[in-house]
């Protein structure tokens, strides 16, 4: 069974062709390796997937090449978390942070329209409050807005 890693924290600037040359010593245990670029720009999104034969060879590229620096930058290499259905549909995180589904958000792909299945729901008006931390200057702003509506 075949083992994704995610590797992160790379170079904006880096080609397909560089990346591939880092696992060249490995390219034995490696099924495929896959560096996600830009649409727009083409440019290298900062990280990639390379996928291996087995959970063990996983497990020693992890050690091997965590930590380890190219082009003066620190990558960060660990397992990708699985694909699912819920994740993707939901554009859940991965444990690179990043997020799936391909870059469309909410399924619309177009336009920065959202989609009209949103699942959240804003809380009652009589259970919120605003934070403490703000609620000083919450109340000058409704005081501004007050004064600026009732002289216009």
């Amino acid at each position: 069974m075949s083992v994704r890693l995610y590797i992160g924290n790379l170079p904006r600037d880096l080609e397909r062709e560089e990346f591939e040359a880092v696992f060249a010593e490995d390219v034995d245990n490696i099924v495929s390796v896959k560096l996600i670029a830009d649409r727009k720009t083409g440019k290298c999104r900062g990280f990639g997937f390379v996928t291996v034969k087995t959970d063990e060879i996983a497990d020693s590229l992890v050690s091997k090449y965590n930590g380890q620096a190219l082009q003066d930058i620190t990558l960060k290499v660990e397992k990708a978390m699985p694909r699912s259905k819920e994740n993707e549909a939901a554009g859940a995180p991965t444990a690179a942070g990043g997020r799936k589904g391909g870059g469309k958000r909410n399924g619309s792909g177009g336009g920065g329209r959202k989609s009209g299945n949103n699942n959240y729901t804003s809380p009652a008006p009589e259970n919120t409050q605003p934070d403490p931390r703000w609620a000083s200057d919450l109340a000058k702003l409704k005081e501004m807005l007050a004064a600026q509506t009732t002289a216009s």
